[in-house]
């Protein structure tokens, strides 16, 4: 038996004429990620074509989950020593330098994701093909994990497409599909699925030089000027990170500029990046969102096709507009076309905004349907009701909609504050109604709370599940409770903050204290975006009756609402506040403490009162609902260890 018949996780098959495919097919895995052993494996494969070259090597996967989601992450966990970070470094690091200099021609055929170190591989190819879908994503994602990708990304990807642009990539994390991947030169060309086979064959076997950057792009790769997009990059990394809460992005310039992209030659900065507690942090937070991802892949339940939205006011237009983007038929009801107009326009907006495409753009508008009469029930797989959070307004509408559902059917409301026992008074079968919370704006929160009573049959809350995750939402089952979860820990927080403002501190002094410990926005802004009169309802749900702060109650009388009414704490001009910028400079010692305390207490009073399974799936939720500093882990996760 020779050694590629012992392999468990590649396949490699030659062709009559000398073609090589390599397969990767991780055993027992649903997606190929690169491990210790799959990567021995593949030094396993590189040994049988040194000893016998083939004409050319098309790597493809095997998974119909795409080509590679990068390292796996597992591993990192398991990093205890600086010796152990420097060999896991440069296991892929050396691996991919001896890919990239096989003597014959090389290609990465791309379906699906190709992530982290699945694009380093890819990169290391001398060509790339990628299939022409909008599932395609390829990236850099690692500074999002607070490590930086060190198997040859920040040596080939600047390279390839140059200077600026791969530092974008690199230090955001963002993707690119495939239309963008080829425009990008990161490709040498997008490809339709029916074409893949031929296009792979054809360009490996064609002898054209690899694709490499040029103008500025490839310049700035050079110095005197990779100092100066060094600095450039520098200046934006701490314009968004101020006190360098994530070490990673400025260690990725740094290598790059240095070090050639050479993490081995400075092997101090992988010993603090890989033992940092962001980098440990960050790790846990990636756990978590695929926990929440879990939660919206329900075996054995059929995809949502239709879905009705009954009211369309901001949320329930977004909610609409967003499950058109996805692929869905969607039909839009309210009271007359007037009502339904305005939210058609945002549909229209985000459809141009998120596909570039303009077919694709209008094939989503297409599917968004208007419908005052109410026509798509009797059709629709999933009812949403968005109306005002009126109990009764909400009732009556269920013994309307509830006759001329389809008999399985789900029918949800996106209700923030009632309970479901409460809705759930008078229909014929209780047992399918569960909440689907979105949170605003809706195209970019990707937390949806999925919210189940105890008459709440397990097969809906499943469904409910599913079909969160079917439209990209990251999906929390939380139990029927005022504020379920996000709201209920975000009340008392913003409470705090406005009562800090009562006793003499600046709204500009208590959100710059709240950005300065790493939440994306303070939260008297936050209060002023939601409105402070829906910020008055949530906290007397929640207050006990408390009083409501003086200066939430004299902006209320005053008729300021924040945004929507151009004041509130700030003044609003073009959609932005207007602050004095001397916030920071005046926020009292300790005051992101206290602010935060109401948060953490609450989050663990919900907890312990079972409105959401345990403490790592609040923390979850807390961080992708509220956006609660990712780089601390979550609120318990961050009180734990600062009291261990």
């Amino acid at each position: 038996m020779n050694a590629l018949e012992t392999l468990s996780h590649w396949r490699l098959e030659r062709d009559p004429d000398g073609l090589a495919w390599l397969t990767f097919d991780r055993a027992g895995s649903a997606v190929n990620a690169l491990s210790a052993d799959t990567m021995a494996e593949l030094a396993t494969v590189l040994d049988a074509l040194d000893a016998q070259p083939p004409k050319g090597l098309v790597i493809r996967s095997g998974k119909a989950t795409g080509f590679i989601v990068g390292a796996d992450v597992n591993e990192f966990a398991e990093l205890n020593t600086p010796e152990q970070g420097r060999a896991l470094v440069a296991r892929g690091w050396n691996l991919f330098n001896r890919l990239a200099a096989v003597r014959y021609p090389t290609l990465a055929l791309i379906q699906g994701h190709c992530l982290g170190g699945g694009l380093e591989l890819a990169l290391a190819c001398r060509y790339r093909l990628v299939e022409d879908t909008p599932g395609a994503s390829l990236a850099l994602p690692e500074v999002m994990l607070g490590i930086f990708p060190g198997w040859g990304g920040m040596l080939r990807l600047p390279a390839v497409i140059g200077a600026p642009a791969a530092l974008d990539m690199m230090l955001t994390g963002r993707g690119a599909d495939a239309r963008r991947a080829a425009a990008l030169g990161l490709v040498d060309a997008r490809v339709p699925t029916r074409l893949l086979q031929a296009a792979a064959r054809g360009m490996v076997l064609s002898g054209k030089p690899p694709r490499r950057a040029r103008g500025l792009g490839a310049w700035l790769n050079r110095w005197p000027l990779k100092a100066v997009a060094a600095n450039r990059a520098r200046k934006q990394v701490a314009a968004k990170d101020p006190l360098g809460h994530y070490p990673a992005a400025p260690a990725i310039i740094e290598l790059w500029e240095k070090h050639g992209g050479n993490a081995l030659q400075a092997p101090a900065l992988i010993d603090t990046i890989i033992a940092s507690d962001t980098a440990r942090n960050l790790l846990r937070v990636f756990r978590l969102q695929e926990r929440l991802k879990a939660n919206g892949r329900q075996a054995g339940i059929a995809p949502v096709r239709h879905v009705h939205v009954v009211g369309a006011g901001v949320m329930g237009g977004d909610i609409a507009a967003w499950c058109a983007l996805k692929g869905l038929t969607v039909t839009l009801q309210d009271q007359d076309m007037t009502r339904i107009a305005p939210a058609i326009k945002r549909a229209a907006s985000l459809f141009s905004r998120r596909l570039k495409d303009r077919r694709a753009a209008r094939a989503a508008f297409d599917r968004l349907v208007p419908d005052p009469a109410g026509g798509g029930v009797p059709l629709a797989d999933v009812v949403i009701e968005a109306i005002s959070e009126s109990p009764e307004a909400k009732r009556g509408l269920y013994q309307s909609l509830e006759p001329r559902m389809k008999a399985d059917a789900l029918l949800a409301t996106n209700t923030s504050s009632l309970s479901l026992e409460t809705l759930g008074a008078g229909l014929a079968r209780p047992e399918r109604l569960v909440g689907i919370h979105f949170f605003n704006p809706v195209a970019k929160m990707p937390l949806v709370e999925v919210v189940h009573a105890d008459g709440t049959a397990a097969d809906t809350l499943a469904r409910a599940s599913a079909f969160v995750g079917q439209i990209g939402k990251l999906a929390l089952p939380v139990r029927s409770a005022p504020g379920f979860l996000v709201n209920a820990v975000l009340a008392p927080y913003m409470l705090q903050a406005m009562r800090s403002v009562d006793e003499g501190v600046s709204p500009a002094a208590v959100d710059a204290a709240m950005v300065a410990f790493g939440m994306p926005m303070g939260p008297l802004e936050l209060a002023d975006t939601v409105g402070l009169d829906i910020a008055r309802a949530a906290g007397q749900e929640l207050a006990g009756g408390a009083e409501p702060p003086r200066c939430l109650a004299e902006k209320l009388a005053r008729g300021d609402l924040g945004k929507k009414s151009g004041r509130g704490f700030y003044t609003w001009r073009d959609g932005k506040p207007v602050k004095d910028g001397q916030g920071a400079a005046r926020a009292p010692a300790g005051l992101a403490e206290r602010l935060i305390q109401p948060l953490v207490d609450a989050t663990r009073e919900r907890v312990e009162a079972g409105v959401v399974a345990d403490a790592d799936l609040a923390d979850a939720g807390v961080i992708f609902g509220t956006g609660f500093a990712p780089f601390t882990g979550g609120p318990l996760h961050y009180q734990s260890s600062r009291s261990a």
